[in-house]
């Protein structure tokens, strides 16, 4: 019996603001779109909440308890915890502004503002989220193909990736330049790659080092 593919999980959108009735009503259009919400009251609360593996973005009030919404986003960066922030405030506030922007927030919203805006916005930080997850997880995937070959074979992967020729990594390594072809052969088939090009920019991600 043949097992379904399995199916990624549909993006959540996270929201953090200490006020109830902004929670519920953001929380109703998120869903009305039809996107999975998840309320917190604090930054504490939401650091207590086990984050599925899914696309997501933070939909972050400036002003909470505690924690504020910029010294969260300060807090998030430092434990590599990289979802992209919608900030909303209900204060114009430009200087605020143009640091949470600074800092890599997508967008920073002034109460009240336009559903659809915000939507927009939300859209946008779940499509960078996806971009980012996919190239994390390519890498993730290039690094355990290198981690399978042998030093030798990633040897001859660093020397490959600087555009030297199998007769000048033979003269490299001391070694002969029939070895050299199957060693860079190994590395072609193991690593996956179709093209020399390809091999340069699976370099480019997993820095091989010749000693």
């Amino acid at each position: 019996m043949m097992t379904k593919p399995k199916l990624p999980n549909p993006p959540f959108v996270y929201v953090i603001d200490d006020e109830e009735t902004v929670r519920e009503a953001l929380s109703s259009l998120f869903r009305s779109v039809g996107l999975q919400t998840k309320t917190f009251g604090s930054a504490k609360e939401f650091l207590q909440f086990k984050l599925p593996d899914a696309p997501a973005c933070l939909v972050l009030d400036v002003r909470l308890p505690g924690m504020s919404g910029l010294d969260f986003q300060i807090e998030l960066a430092s434990m590599d915890l990289r979802l992209p922030i919608v900030f909303i405030s209900g204060h114009a506030d430009v200087p605020m502004s143009v640091k949470a922007m600074k800092r890599g927030a997508i967008e920073f919203l002034t109460k009240p503002f336009r559903d659809q805006d915000l939507l927009d916005a939300v859209r946008l930080a779940i499509e960078r989220d996806q971009v980012e997850r996919q190239r994390s997880q390519m890498t993730l995937d290039l690094r355990t193909r290198f981690d399978s070959l042998t030093s030798r074979e990633k040897e001859v992967f660093a020397l490959v990736s600087t555009g030297l020729m199998n007769k000048q990594i033979a003269g490299e390594m001391d070694i002969r330049e029939v070895t050299v072809k199957v060693h860079r052969g190994n590395v072609m088939r193991k690593m996956g790659a179709r093209s020399l090009a390809a091999l340069v920019r699976m370099a480019d991600a997993v820095k091989p080092t010749s000693h």
